[in-house]
């Protein structure tokens, strides 16, 4: 009986601890033996109920069928538990809230003391009866979830660890491989090295002796398949069935034109492959295994074009069991596009380096980063590593047990990236972050329903996203900073139109602070570090640029009648014409300001303290660096008439080369 109760307890929990493991009280021993008692009362009383009930339940299902009940009222509290980052607690409660909610239906006849739950190596966990084969399945395994932020510095790297997963599923059973292809011109040159390095892959397999030692074609169509399948603007499968011959799987992957169109419906593809291939799910009557394990490889350097259809991908591949792996890019941190280095790929045209946008992110369902460049530095605007991939194809490779692999070759750099640095067709990403740090910091890979329902439920998070969304309108620009002064009218106008969009600026910063402020009274009770740092983070910029603003004005207010320009320090030195602002420690707009700025100061350095190595903490430490007020500096600039002599009598004696350049063409929709 304990036995039993042991195993029941298992199966509804997913847990391997149990109440009952160790000593057994005598008050439970006698408790169990009483209610036994019960029961035997009860079936002697009333036979017919039961034998009813025993038909009904025999006749329901398959025998050993496992069916994964999809429950969309789940509070969003327990399904993020594991997203809290607080130290010390597991990571394990949302596989442990899904494992609960499924359902294993059993013949009415089947043993009950035979059944058994393992434990595999590789995080399944799977049902079945004692005395069948290794390897044997008398259930469906039940996908854990995946890796979300695996960072690697080539493809090469990610395609060695899927032969690895590609074995370990031989090992089992035999196994279809699905390579997903996206079709856009920034990928040419990858799917050129992922090629390369495929050969090697399909070699080692073949000497792994997982295959067998049957001649080429029984030995793979034995063991393994493998099928190729394109997609951008539509959906196109490269072979008109598997191949067991990777030669032709080669061909077909070199045959992959290139889509111009710019678009990507990856989720499509994925959900018509699985739809496709989902009979091989069913358990085999007489191996009491799948048919055959399936396993989808995406290779795609954006983010996709359908991420609404995101839900219908992963919930068929989580019903089916199909793992997908992506082998894709970082996304920005906080940012849609990316700057891709785009070089033409035909040597007839212009081959120096080209600006391409390409959708590449954000890595969280929603924008959680605000938009502000008020100090003229704009390094809050520049790309940096948001330690994850774009959330969609992330997601679903979280959902469904997969890897995401976040390739970039210039990883390795330990200091900012340079645009002279970035590789051809990569996106200039200035820093990076170490992948292990930022596993603490996941996004929410929920869907679109359950993250607005948390949104709903956390004044802190919803206040983040409309102040991120509120930013991204682009209202929230650079203000002008240099005042040149060639004579009194020009200048005051200058002034004067800087002054009125300030009296813009202001009252929308004013606004950013307000929407964060609801969230303040929730800060202490938030328990997820990406959140806590995100609104740290948000309402200290807020409030730094909210004095910036106020002392910006207050500048402009002095610079129009009282400042004068100093005289030259000797006769070859030109008297300075131009005033410039720069960032200053003073603010000098009240004791009000002083606190706020104080305050600004405060949350930023939490975020530098209790963040260290991470996005947020890199922001912070720069706003920390830029003073919050302002203070006028003077210089010298080439008035406009003299720019136009030069421009019309170059000097004579510098040689004028007419180099003739082949045509340039402008990047294709990426």
């Amino acid at each position: 009986m304990i036995k039993y109760l042991r195993r029941t307890w298992q199966i509804r929990t997913g847990r391997v601890e149990t109440p009952f493991d160790g000593g057994v009280p005598f008050w439970m021993i006698s408790l169990i033996a009483h209610l036994a008692f019960i029961l035997l009362i009860a079936k002697l009383i009333v036979p017919g109920a039961q034998k009813r009930s025993q038909t009904n339940f025999s006749a329901t299902t398959e025998p050993l069928e496992l069916i994964e009940e999809v429950v969309p009222d789940v509070e969003f509290e327990d399904m993020m538990e594991d997203d809290s980052g607080a130290v010390g607690e597991s990571d394990t409660s949302l596989e442990d809230a899904e494992l609960a909610m499924t359902i294993i239906d059993l013949q009415a006849d089947a043993p009950e003391e035979d059944l058994d739950l393992d434990f595999s190596e590789d995080g399944f966990v799977s049902a079945g009866i004692d005395g069948m084969e290794d390897g044997a399945e008398a259930f469906a395994e039940i996908a854990t979830k995946g890796e979300a932020g695996t960072a690697v510095a080539a493809a090469s790297g990610a395609v060695d660890r899927i032969s690895e997963e590609i074995l370990q599923s031989l090992e089992s059973n035999k196994t279809l491989i699905v390579w997903l292809f996206d079709q856009s011109g920034s990928l040419l040159e990858q799917r050129s090295q992922i090629m390369n390095r495929l050969d090697k892959v399909y070699q080692d397999l073949e000497a792994s002796g997982l295959l067998g030692d049957q001649d080429q074609a029984q030995l793979q169509n034995q063991r393994l398949l493998t099928d190729v399948i394109a997609f951008g603007n539509t959906i196109n499968p490269m072979l008109k069935q598997p191949t067991p011959l990777y030669n032709k799987a080669s061909d077909a992957i070199g045959e992959i034109e290139l889509d111009t169109t710019g678009v990507e419906k990856v989720m499509e593809a994925v959900t018509l492959a699985a739809n496709k291939y989902k009979w091989m799910h069913k358990i085999d009557s007489d191996t009491k295994q799948r048919k055959r394990n399936v396993r989808f490889i995406i290779v795609s350097d954006e983010a996709g074009d359908d991420g609404d259809k995101t839900d219908m991908a992963v919930n068929i591949c989580r019903e089916n069991q199909i793992p997908v792996y992506v082998i894709g890019v970082p996304a920005p941190f906080g940012r849609q596009q990316t700057d891709v280095k785009w070089i033409d790929p035909d040597p007839n045209f212009d081959q120096s380096p080209q600006v391409a946008k390409v959708t590449q992110g954000p890595e969280s369902m929603m924008a959680e980063r605000l938009q502000l460049d008020l100090t003229g530095g704009a390094d809050d605007l520049e790309m940096i590593d948001s330690g994850f991939g774009p959330f969609n194809l992330t997601r679903l490779c979280y959902e469904t047990g997969g890897i995401y692999f976040a390739v970039h070759p210039n990883r390795r750099s330990n200091r900012g990236v340079r645009w002279a640095e970035v590789s051809n067709y990569s996106a200039y990403l200035r820093h990076f972050f170490d992948s292990q740090t930022m596993k603490a910091y996941r996004p929410d890979y929920v869907s679109r329903a359950a993250y607005e329902s948390a949104l709903k439920k956390s004044d802190l998070r919803s206040a983040l996203v409309r102040a991120a969304a509120f930013t991204s309108a682009g209202t929230l620009v650079a203000p002008q900073l240099r005042f040149p002064k060639y004579d009194e009218a020009q200048f005051v106008n200058s002034v004067s139109r800087a002054q009125r969009d300030a009296a813009i600026i202001e009252p929308k910063l004013n606004q950013l602070f307000e929407i964060l402020k609801v969230g303040e009274p929730s800060r202490e009770g938030e328990r997820s570090l990406r959140w806590q740092a995100g609104y740290d983070l948000a309402i200290g910029q807020a409030l730094a640029a909210k004095i910036r603003a106020e002392t910006y004005n207050m500048m402009l207010a002095m610079i129009k009648t009282s400042v004068k320009f100093e005289p030259p320090k000797n006769d070859d030195t030109p008297q300075n014409n131009t005033w410039l602002l720069r960032p200053a420690d003073t603010v000098s707009t009240g004791s009000r300001s002083e606190k706020l700025a104080a305050k600004a100061k405060a949350y930023l350095q939490r975020v530098v303290e209790k963040h260290p190595d991470t996005p947020w903490a890199m922001i912070a430490q720069r706003e920390l660096d830029i003073p919050i007020g302002w203070k006028w500096q003077q210089t010298y600039s080439v008035p406009p008439e003299m720019q136009q002599r030069r421009r019309q009598n170059p000097n004579p004696s510098s040689p004028q080369t007419m180099e003739k350049r082949p045509p340039r063409r402008e990047p294709p929709k990426l």
